[in-house]
């Protein structure tokens, strides 16, 4: 698979980088397109998985020496620094940003903290049969970790998606991990009351929290997004540590026959800007929207270098004979974040967040609307969802049977355990509710 995923992403760039702008492609190109699209897969991982794996290592076997080491040369962290924010600094970063961004953040986190209410699933019990009655008890993780990135751009609203929903789930210890953390991050974690922030980031983060250090003690699962050596050390430490899911590059798909070229045009460029290897895809059955916003996109990445990076080696506009087979295509890539109109939202299979209409720019997204978006990317959303209250909480279920219920149903445990040659099942049933009355041994 780790070869298919590579060849597709060659496809991929031989098919769009022309010219330094997004190809519209037809026919036998645009198949070859739309194949390696759906082999894509998760991100590869091969070229850096030697060198996370020795700091995993090195960092399980050697503490706070080896992540101060790590945090010293890529992170920033000072000599004799302390690798966990002080309490006192994170309050003092939430009373220095702006007002109008401490109001954003409210807004935001309230909207973000009810929709993690409205998903919570509740705990019940029903009767199944006449004595017989089941039921499901939720309990959350004790301890979870959460990654925001640091690198190319500051992400407190990373910072919300993730230890918001774990606060509704009622996890009680969580740690943020983020490497040079700016001041509307730590601002954030104020607000939300988070008490340990580590400065590090990287897969030295990953594995102090998946393996615990003396400064950073280990949690039960780790969530959020990161680089290649983050998702490398996820992946790593997935057998250990539990996580959500390995996340790659940003994707957005775009479908519409008459919208307005301006606006699939700015979603096109906001997420083609998170990372040059960011997947782009605007599918429409109208030629001359597609030529408009070709151009448009063309005059919006003039000043920003990443978009146009990204858009003109995987970006690609793809004209198809209607919008039926346009959302046929979106379900076979299953991409993180799909935008078409609200008439073919019963079609949708297989994405990430589904945005409906002109008026819902995937930004809304990625910020404030309440949906998190901490989401699927490489084809994982045809087998998995965003990031939820439900990755916090574990379901247990329950079950309690009468005596007369046991008999009821000992007749039917018994020849199934028989059947499958389990006679001790068999027997911890007929003690209890023997054939004959008496008990068996």
């Amino acid at each position: 698979m780790k070869g298919d995923s590579v060849k597709g992403d060659s496809v991929m760039r031989k098919a769009v980088k022309r010219d330094n702008q997004m190809r519209v492609l037809e026919g036998a190109e645009q198949a070859r397109l739309i194949n390696a699209l759906v082999r894509r897969g998760a991100t590869d991982l091969a070229e850096v998985e030697p060198a996370v794996r020795r700091i995993v290592n090195d960092v399980r076997r050697n503490g706070d020496r080896a992540v101060r080491r790590y945090a010293t040369r890529w992170d920033g962290l000072g000599k004799g620094e302390p690798l966990r924010v002080p309490e006192a600094d994170l309050h003092e970063a939430w009373e220095k940003i702006d007002p109008a961004l401490r109001e954003a953040i409210e807004q935001a986190a309230g909207n973000i903290a009810r929709y993690a209410e409205w998903q919570a699933p509740e705990e019940w019990g029903r009767e199944i049969q006449p004595g017989v009655s089941v039921g499901q008890l939720v309990r959350p993780l004790e301890s979870v970790g959460c990654y925001v990135p640091g690198g190319r751009y500051p992400l407190p609203s990373t910072v919300l998606m993730t230890v918001i929903p774990a606060q509704v789930a009622g996890v009680g210890q969580i740690r943020v991990a983020s490497p040079r953390p700016a001041q509307a991050t730590l601002a954030a974690a104020a607000f939300l009351g988070v008490r340990e922030f580590y400065r590090v980031g990287g897969a030295q983060a990953i594995a102090a929290l998946a393996y615990g250090t003396e400064e950073i003690p280990r949690v039960d699962k780790i969530v959020g997004p990161g680089n290649r050596y983050v998702t490398a050390a996820k992946k790593l430490v997935a057998f250990d540590c539990a996580i959500e899911f390995l996340a790659g590059p940003t994707e957005a798909v775009i479908i519409s026959e008459d919208g307005d070229p301006d606006c699939i045009a700015s979603d096109l460029v906001a997420q083609a800007e998170h990372d040059p290897d960011a997947l782009c895809i605007f599918i429409t059955t109208a030629r001359t929207l597609a030529k408009t916003v070709q151009k448009e996109v063309q005059e919006r990445v003039r000043a920003n270098p990443i978009a146009a990076q990204s858009l003109s080696q995987r970006g690609a506009i793809l004209l198809v004979a209607s919008l039926e087979l346009a959302v046929e295509i979106a379900n076979r890539i299953a991409p993180e974040h799909l935008t078409l109109p609200a008439a073919l939202a019963p079609a949708v299979q297989h994405a990430g967040s589904v945005f409906l209409d002109e008026f819902t720019p995937q930004a809304a997204g990625d910020y404030g609307s309440g949906p998190n978006h901490v989401l699927p990317t490489g084809g994982a959303a045809r087998y998995s969802s965003a990031l939820s209250v439900r990755d916090f909480q574990r379901h247990q279920s329950v079950i309690w049977m009468t005596p007369r219920s046991l008999r009821r149903v000992a007749r039917d445990v018994e020849i199934l355990a028989e059947a499958e040659g389990f006679l001790g099942h068999a027997k911890s049933v007929l003690i209890r509710a023997p054939r004959d009355g008496a008990r068996g041994r």
